[in-house]
Protein backbone atom coordinates (compact mmCIF):
# COMPACT_ATOMS: atom_id res chain seq x y z
CA UNK A 1 0.00 0.00 0.00
CA UNK A 2 2.77 2.44 0.83
CA UNK A 3 4.55 1.87 -2.49
CA UNK A 4 4.80 -0.54 -5.62
CA UNK A 5 8.05 -2.06 -4.71
CA UNK A 6 6.87 -3.04 -0.98
CA UNK A 7 8.86 -4.90 1.02
CA UNK A 8 11.58 -5.83 -1.69
CA UNK A 9 12.24 -1.98 -1.34
CA UNK A 10 12.64 -2.00 2.47
CA UNK A 11 15.15 -5.31 2.23
CA UNK A 12 17.69 -3.82 -0.53
CA UNK A 13 17.17 -0.26 1.61
CA UNK A 14 17.84 -2.32 5.42
CA UNK A 15 20.61 -4.38 3.63
CA UNK A 16 22.53 -1.56 2.23
CA UNK A 17 22.36 0.27 5.99
CA UNK A 18 23.43 -2.59 7.87
CA UNK A 19 20.07 -2.72 9.33
CA UNK A 20 18.53 -6.17 10.24
CA UNK A 21 14.98 -6.94 8.20
CA UNK A 22 12.03 -8.09 9.88
CA UNK A 23 9.39 -9.06 7.42
CA UNK A 24 5.50 -9.62 8.73
CA UNK A 25 3.55 -12.71 7.80
CA UNK A 26 1.17 -10.31 6.52
CA UNK A 27 3.85 -9.20 3.96
CA UNK A 28 2.05 -8.43 0.57
CA UNK A 29 5.46 -9.48 -1.16
CA UNK A 30 6.37 -13.26 -2.53
CA UNK A 31 8.89 -14.13 0.11
CA UNK A 32 11.02 -15.64 -3.34
CA UNK A 33 11.14 -11.90 -4.24
CA UNK A 34 11.97 -10.74 -1.18
CA UNK A 35 15.17 -12.83 -0.99
CA UNK A 36 15.74 -12.56 -4.39
CA UNK A 37 15.74 -8.28 -3.47
CA UNK A 38 18.54 -9.18 -0.54
CA UNK A 39 20.54 -11.56 -2.89
CA UNK A 40 21.09 -8.61 -5.57
CA UNK A 41 21.67 -6.03 -2.89
CA UNK A 42 24.47 -8.97 -1.84
CA UNK A 43 25.75 -9.35 -5.12
CA UNK A 44 26.27 -5.68 -5.46
CA UNK A 45 27.86 -4.78 -1.81
CA UNK A 46 30.52 -7.85 -3.08
CA UNK A 47 31.99 -5.75 -5.93
CA UNK A 48 32.31 -2.94 -3.23
CA UNK A 49 34.10 -5.27 -0.73
CA UNK A 50 31.29 -4.88 1.90
CA UNK A 51 30.03 -6.89 4.69
CA UNK A 52 28.17 -9.53 3.95
CA UNK A 53 23.63 -8.43 4.30
CA UNK A 54 22.63 -8.88 7.78
CA UNK A 55 20.13 -11.56 9.47
CA UNK A 56 17.12 -11.83 8.33
CA UNK A 57 14.03 -12.12 10.73
CA UNK A 58 10.45 -13.49 10.00
CA UNK A 59 7.66 -12.21 12.05
CA UNK A 60 5.03 -14.83 12.97
CA UNK A 61 1.57 -15.48 14.85
CA UNK A 62 0.37 -18.56 16.19
CA UNK A 63 -2.77 -19.08 14.35
CA UNK A 64 -5.51 -21.58 14.85
CA UNK A 65 -4.82 -23.13 11.74
CA UNK A 66 -0.94 -25.45 12.55
CA UNK A 67 -0.41 -26.74 8.59
CA UNK A 68 -0.63 -23.33 7.96
CA UNK A 69 1.84 -22.28 10.27
CA UNK A 70 4.31 -25.28 9.21
CA UNK A 71 3.36 -24.43 5.55
CA UNK A 72 5.02 -20.96 6.18
CA UNK A 73 7.83 -21.79 8.38
CA UNK A 74 8.81 -24.06 5.78
CA UNK A 75 8.57 -20.74 3.69
CA UNK A 76 11.05 -18.59 5.67
CA UNK A 77 13.56 -21.96 6.62
CA UNK A 78 13.96 -22.60 2.92
CA UNK A 79 14.47 -19.07 2.09
CA UNK A 80 17.31 -18.65 4.40
CA UNK A 81 15.32 -16.57 7.21
CA UNK A 82 17.52 -16.32 10.10
CA UNK A 83 15.28 -16.08 13.24
CA UNK A 84 11.60 -15.88 13.91
CA UNK A 85 9.88 -13.23 15.77
CA UNK A 86 6.88 -14.65 17.30
CA UNK A 87 4.29 -11.69 18.04
CA UNK A 88 1.70 -12.74 21.25
CA UNK A 89 -0.24 -9.42 21.51
CA UNK A 90 -2.32 -10.49 19.18
CA UNK A 91 -4.59 -13.26 20.25
CA UNK A 92 -7.85 -10.89 20.35
CA UNK A 93 -8.12 -7.75 17.75
CA UNK A 94 -8.17 -4.09 19.30
CA UNK A 95 -10.82 -1.57 19.25
CA UNK A 96 -8.09 0.90 16.43
CA UNK A 97 -10.17 3.96 17.27
CA UNK A 98 -7.93 6.20 15.62
CA UNK A 99 -8.45 4.13 12.37
CA UNK A 100 -12.56 4.86 12.43
CA UNK A 101 -11.97 8.29 13.20
CA UNK A 102 -10.19 9.10 10.60
CA UNK A 103 -11.51 6.91 8.03
CA UNK A 104 -8.42 4.80 7.34
CA UNK A 105 -9.04 1.34 5.42
CA UNK A 106 -7.10 -1.16 3.91
CA UNK A 107 -7.30 -0.41 0.97
CA UNK A 108 -8.30 3.09 0.92
CA UNK A 109 -11.78 3.96 0.50
CA UNK A 110 -12.86 5.47 -2.46
CA UNK A 111 -16.04 6.65 -1.02
CA UNK A 112 -14.28 8.63 1.96
CA UNK A 113 -13.76 12.50 1.67
CA UNK A 114 -10.76 12.18 4.18
CA UNK A 115 -8.89 9.76 1.91
CA UNK A 116 -10.16 11.48 -1.15
CA UNK A 117 -8.32 14.76 0.28
CA UNK A 118 -5.64 12.92 0.78
CA UNK A 119 -5.03 11.03 -2.17
CA UNK A 120 -5.20 14.92 -3.85
CA UNK A 121 -2.62 16.19 -1.24
CA UNK A 122 0.05 13.41 -2.76
CA UNK A 123 -0.33 12.78 -5.84
CA UNK A 124 2.78 11.05 -6.83
CA UNK A 125 1.88 8.53 -4.29
CA UNK A 126 -1.72 7.95 -5.72
CA UNK A 127 -0.80 7.57 -9.02
CA UNK A 128 1.55 4.58 -7.90
CA UNK A 129 -0.78 3.18 -5.49
CA UNK A 130 -3.87 3.66 -8.59
CA UNK A 131 -1.62 1.97 -11.15
CA UNK A 132 -0.07 -1.06 -9.00
CA UNK A 133 -2.66 -4.11 -8.92
CA UNK A 134 -4.88 -4.98 -5.71
CA UNK A 135 -2.16 -6.68 -3.51
CA UNK A 136 -3.00 -9.77 -1.05
CA UNK A 137 -1.48 -11.86 1.42
CA UNK A 138 1.73 -13.19 -0.41
CA UNK A 139 3.09 -15.47 2.08
CA UNK A 140 -0.33 -17.07 2.80
CA UNK A 141 -3.02 -17.27 0.37
CA UNK A 142 -2.81 -15.13 -2.68
CA UNK A 143 -7.25 -15.39 -3.21
CA UNK A 144 -7.57 -14.08 0.33
CA UNK A 145 -7.28 -9.66 -0.42
CA UNK A 146 -5.24 -7.21 1.73
CA UNK A 147 -8.96 -5.48 2.46
CA UNK A 148 -9.88 -8.77 4.87
CA UNK A 149 -7.26 -8.03 7.04
CA UNK A 150 -9.67 -8.03 10.26
CA UNK A 151 -11.64 -10.82 9.19
CA UNK A 152 -8.81 -12.65 7.98
CA UNK A 153 -7.20 -12.54 11.64
CA UNK A 154 -10.40 -12.51 13.71
CA UNK A 155 -10.97 -16.50 11.35
CA UNK A 156 -7.05 -17.21 12.46
CA UNK A 157 -6.46 -15.50 15.91
CA UNK A 158 -6.62 -18.04 18.98
CA UNK A 159 -7.63 -16.49 22.55
CA UNK A 160 -6.13 -19.92 24.27
CA UNK A 161 -3.36 -19.21 23.05
CA UNK A 162 -0.61 -20.23 25.67
CA UNK A 163 2.95 -21.05 26.44
CA UNK A 164 2.54 -24.41 25.41
CA UNK A 165 1.61 -23.19 21.99
CA UNK A 166 4.95 -21.08 22.08
CA UNK A 167 6.73 -23.79 22.90
CA UNK A 168 5.57 -26.03 20.10
CA UNK A 169 6.07 -23.12 18.16
CA UNK A 170 9.90 -22.86 18.89
CA UNK A 171 9.84 -27.18 18.52
CA UNK A 172 8.96 -26.58 15.06
CA UNK A 173 11.12 -23.78 13.87
CA UNK A 174 14.07 -25.36 15.72
CA UNK A 175 16.12 -22.25 15.99
CA UNK A 176 16.59 -18.86 17.56
CA UNK A 177 13.20 -17.05 18.63
CA UNK A 178 12.36 -13.71 19.97
CA UNK A 179 8.94 -13.31 21.68
CA UNK A 180 7.38 -10.08 20.56
CA UNK A 181 5.04 -8.40 22.47
CA UNK A 182 6.61 -8.49 26.33
CA UNK A 183 5.97 -6.20 28.52
CA UNK A 184 5.78 -7.70 31.89
CA UNK A 185 9.27 -9.00 33.89
CA UNK A 186 8.08 -12.33 35.06
CA UNK A 187 7.15 -13.43 31.50
CA UNK A 188 10.18 -11.93 30.21
CA UNK A 189 12.01 -14.21 32.64
CA UNK A 190 10.22 -17.33 31.87
CA UNK A 191 10.55 -16.93 28.13
CA UNK A 192 14.11 -17.37 28.11
CA UNK A 193 14.58 -18.89 32.08
CA UNK A 194 12.50 -21.67 33.15
CA UNK A 195 10.87 -22.05 29.65
CA UNK A 196 13.83 -21.98 27.83
CA UNK A 197 12.42 -21.39 24.36
CA UNK A 198 13.23 -17.84 23.47
CA UNK A 199 16.60 -16.84 22.94
CA UNK A 200 15.53 -13.10 22.80
CA UNK A 201 13.14 -10.81 23.88
CA UNK A 202 10.97 -7.83 22.24
CA UNK A 203 9.46 -5.35 24.14
CA UNK A 204 6.42 -3.92 22.44
CA UNK A 205 2.73 -3.21 23.25
CA UNK A 206 1.65 -3.09 19.53
CA UNK A 207 2.58 0.23 19.12
CA UNK A 208 -0.21 0.51 21.88
CA UNK A 209 -3.42 -0.14 19.26
CA UNK A 210 -4.23 -3.19 20.92
CA UNK A 211 -4.69 -2.87 24.88
CA UNK A 212 -5.82 0.64 25.63
CA UNK A 213 -3.82 1.79 28.99
CA UNK A 214 -0.99 -0.84 28.37
CA UNK A 215 2.59 0.38 29.65
CA UNK A 216 4.97 1.83 27.00
CA UNK A 217 7.55 -0.39 26.75
CA UNK A 218 10.16 1.68 27.69
CA UNK A 219 8.29 2.42 30.69
CA UNK A 220 8.95 -1.68 31.16
CA UNK A 221 12.49 -1.95 29.80
CA UNK A 222 14.42 -1.41 32.63
CA UNK A 223 12.40 -3.73 34.90
CA UNK A 224 13.01 -6.10 32.39
CA UNK A 225 16.69 -5.95 31.69
CA UNK A 226 17.14 -5.89 35.61
CA UNK A 227 15.04 -9.23 35.73
CA UNK A 228 17.21 -11.37 33.07
CA UNK A 229 20.26 -9.60 33.29
CA UNK A 230 22.73 -8.49 31.11
CA UNK A 231 23.58 -11.13 28.45
CA UNK A 232 19.75 -11.61 27.06
CA UNK A 233 19.16 -9.89 23.59
CA UNK A 234 16.51 -7.43 24.29
CA UNK A 235 14.85 -4.76 21.21
CA UNK A 236 12.44 -2.73 21.71
CA UNK A 237 9.80 -1.49 19.41
CA UNK A 238 6.92 1.26 20.26
CA UNK A 239 7.12 5.54 19.37
CA UNK A 240 10.91 4.93 18.08
CA UNK A 241 11.16 7.59 15.39
CA UNK A 242 14.09 9.82 16.28
CA UNK A 243 17.54 8.89 17.17
CA UNK A 244 17.40 10.38 20.41
CA UNK A 245 14.59 7.56 20.92
CA UNK A 246 17.39 5.06 19.63
CA UNK A 247 19.84 6.42 22.14
CA UNK A 248 17.18 6.57 25.10
CA UNK A 249 16.31 2.85 24.78
CA UNK A 250 19.91 1.51 24.61
CA UNK A 251 20.85 3.73 27.61
CA UNK A 252 17.96 2.17 29.34
CA UNK A 253 18.62 -1.69 28.48
CA UNK A 254 17.99 -2.64 25.19
CA UNK A 255 20.08 -3.85 22.41
CA UNK A 256 18.61 -3.02 19.70
CA UNK A 257 15.18 -1.01 18.36
CA UNK A 258 12.25 -1.91 16.22
CA UNK A 259 11.29 0.67 13.33
CA UNK A 260 8.30 0.97 12.03
CA UNK A 261 6.55 4.38 10.91
CA UNK A 262 9.79 6.07 10.79
CA UNK A 263 10.72 4.10 7.58
CA UNK A 264 7.35 3.51 6.42
CA UNK A 265 7.06 7.15 5.85
CA UNK A 266 10.11 6.93 3.76
CA UNK A 267 8.88 4.58 1.75
CA UNK A 268 6.06 5.93 1.00
CA UNK A 269 7.33 9.22 -0.20
CA UNK A 270 10.27 7.57 -2.28
CA UNK A 271 10.57 4.10 -2.11
CA UNK A 272 13.43 2.16 -1.54
CA UNK A 273 15.90 5.75 -1.42
CA UNK A 274 12.81 6.97 1.28
CA UNK A 275 13.82 3.97 3.06
CA UNK A 276 17.95 4.74 2.77
CA UNK A 277 16.68 8.50 3.74
CA UNK A 278 14.84 7.49 6.91
CA UNK A 279 17.08 5.34 8.17
CA UNK A 280 20.50 8.13 7.09
CA UNK A 281 18.44 10.59 9.43
CA UNK A 282 17.86 7.96 12.39
CA UNK A 283 21.57 6.94 12.49
CA UNK A 284 22.73 10.41 11.81
CA UNK A 285 20.31 12.04 14.65
CA UNK A 286 21.82 8.74 16.97
CA UNK A 287 25.18 9.96 16.53
CA UNK A 288 24.87 13.36 17.11
CA UNK A 289 22.63 12.30 20.68
CA UNK A 290 26.00 9.74 21.48
CA UNK A 291 28.13 13.20 20.92
CA UNK A 292 25.83 15.66 22.71
CA UNK A 293 25.69 12.92 25.73
CA UNK A 294 29.39 12.62 25.95
CA UNK A 295 29.79 8.92 25.09
CA UNK A 296 32.42 7.44 22.44
CA UNK A 297 30.27 3.49 21.61
CA UNK A 298 27.21 2.31 22.17
CA UNK A 299 29.10 -0.16 24.87
CA UNK A 300 30.06 3.51 27.00
CA UNK A 301 25.89 4.49 26.44
CA UNK A 302 24.74 1.43 27.53
CA UNK A 303 27.22 1.49 31.04
CA UNK A 304 26.52 4.95 31.56
CA UNK A 305 22.92 5.01 30.62
CA UNK A 306 21.50 5.23 33.95
CA UNK A 307 23.00 8.09 34.52
CA UNK A 308 22.20 9.54 30.98
CA UNK A 309 18.44 9.25 30.81
CA UNK A 310 15.93 11.08 33.30
CA UNK A 311 12.65 9.77 33.82
CA UNK A 312 9.98 11.64 34.56
CA UNK A 313 6.47 10.13 35.61
CA UNK A 314 3.99 10.46 32.45
CA UNK A 315 1.91 6.97 32.29
CA UNK A 316 1.28 6.75 35.92
CA UNK A 317 2.98 3.28 35.04
CA UNK A 318 5.99 3.93 37.94
CA UNK A 319 6.42 2.99 41.32
CA UNK A 320 3.65 4.26 43.01
CA UNK A 321 1.69 1.88 41.32
CA UNK A 322 4.00 -1.03 40.08
CA UNK A 323 2.34 -3.66 42.37
CA UNK A 324 -1.32 -2.57 42.02
CA UNK A 325 -1.09 -2.18 37.77
CA UNK A 326 -2.19 -5.62 35.99
CA UNK A 327 0.86 -4.95 33.38
CA UNK A 328 3.44 -3.14 35.87
CA UNK A 329 6.93 -5.08 36.01
CA UNK A 330 7.45 -7.01 39.75
CA UNK A 331 10.06 -4.54 40.66
CA UNK A 332 9.42 -0.49 40.63
CA UNK A 333 11.31 1.77 38.04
Amino acid sequence: MFHTDGEAAVVRAADARGATYALSTLATTPMDRIVGASSEEASSSEKSSSPPPPPKVFQVYVWRDRELLRDVLALARDAGFDALALTVDLSWYGNRERDARTGFTVPPRETSLQQILGALSRPAWTFDYASTERYSYALLDSSVRAEALSSFILSQMNPAFNWADAEWLCREWGGRVALKGVVRADDAERAVGSSGAFSSLWVSNHGGRQLDGSPAPLDALQAIRRRVGPDVEIIMDGGVQRGTDVATALALGADGVGVGKAYLYGLGAGGRRGVERALDMLDAEFRRAMGLLGVASIEELKKEGPSLVVRRPSSGYGPRDSERARYAPAEPL
